[in-house]
């Protein structure tokens, strides 16, 4: 699996089969975590991006993560798909 593949919601890494999320058909998604995706939907769908950074930062926290670390985890946060297609919305209305 690619180390380099990151959750397109909350940007956690996804090094793992076991971490992925899954789609209506049961496999799994190649672009989200289990927590934020599971049965081809997010698990969260009214979540906003403010919300999602508070959420990333607390359990990063809560690992002890390094804080340069969730900065750039919480800094991803507008650039991944989830938001990004969310972003491109709310400039189009």
């Amino acid at each position: 699996m690619n180390m380099e593949k990151i959750c397109q919601s909350c940007s956690m890494p996804l090094d793992s089969i076991d971490i992925l999320g899954t789609e209506r058909d049961g496999s799994k998604s190649d672009q989200y975590c289990k927590y934020c995706y599971q049965g081809g939907a997010f698990t969260a769908p009214n979540m906003s991006m403010s919300q999602m950074e508070t959420l990333v930062k607390m359990q990063m926290e809560k690992k002890n993560m390094p804080s340069n670390i969730i900065t750039m985890a919480v800094d991803s946060l507008p650039n991944l798909k989830r938001w990004k297609k969310r972003d491109s919305i709310n400039h189009n209305l």
